[in-house]
């Protein structure tokens, strides 16, 4: 699958490594191709390529966006256009002073990127974690996957990004539409709030158990 990464740091970056080594064909997204942060991901993955956004997106089927949410209106608004009819998973949370919601609870990142992109199908992933686990989803003491929750208004592109997920190592679970992205982010600041500021191990993730 063509696949291009819009932001390539702690959570893009592995995000993007990971999926090429899985065979796929990532492109990452760069307006500034002598980036440090560039040059690094590079170096740890040659095989990697690089394009002016424009041009990564147009050719890709699915496109990560992994910006902080302040940055996502610039990083998607000039290449709207070639956005159209794509996937875009969106991995951002609006986290705001004190660890609120940056949005003040009124409406989620993903709704914002809708409005902005109205003929893209937006998909919420990647965003309950911080980047540790992105790096590494396996859990091998316990027989059974973490959990990925995602949430999106189309069914066919969830059903791309759950795939996506399943060979990244993750237990994909659907939670519904658009609406549940706000749910999200907040359950994103529950683990901020948890790791960052009360002491448990980066390495925390979710389970969805069935009976």
């Amino acid at each position: 699958m063509r696949i291009a990464c819009i932001g390539y740091g702690h959570v893009g970056g592995p995000i993007a490594d990971h999926l090429q080594r899985l065979g796929h064909e990532v492109t990452l997204a760069a307006h500034d191709q002598s980036s440090p942060r560039l040059a690094a991901l590079l170096a740890r993955n040659g095989a990697l390529t690089v394009r002016p956004p424009a041009d990564a997106v147009g050719a890709a089927e699915v496109v990560v966006l992994a910006t902080p949410f302040a940055a996502n209106e610039a990083a998607v608004t000039p290449i709207a256009p070639q956005l159209a009819g794509k996937i875009l998973i969106d991995c951002t949370n609006p986290v705001g002073a004190g660890l609120t919601h940056g949005l003040g609870s009124r409406q989620s990142a993903t709704d914002v990127l809708q409005r902005l992109l109205p003929r893209t199908h937006v998909v919420k992933a990647f965003s309950i974690y911080g980047f540790e686990n992105f790096e590494d989803a396996s859990y091998p003491a316990y027989n059974l996957k973490p959990a990925m929750l995602m949430c999106g208004n189309d069914t066919a592109a969830k059903g791309v990004v759950s795939g996506l997920l399943a060979q990244l190592g993750w237990e994909p679970l659907d939670v519904g539409g658009a609406e549940q992205a706000l749910h999200l982010e907040h359950l994103a600041l529950l683990w901020i709030r948890m790791v960052r500021v009360g002491g448990h191990s980066p390495h925390l993730v979710w389970a969805a158990l069935h009976r």
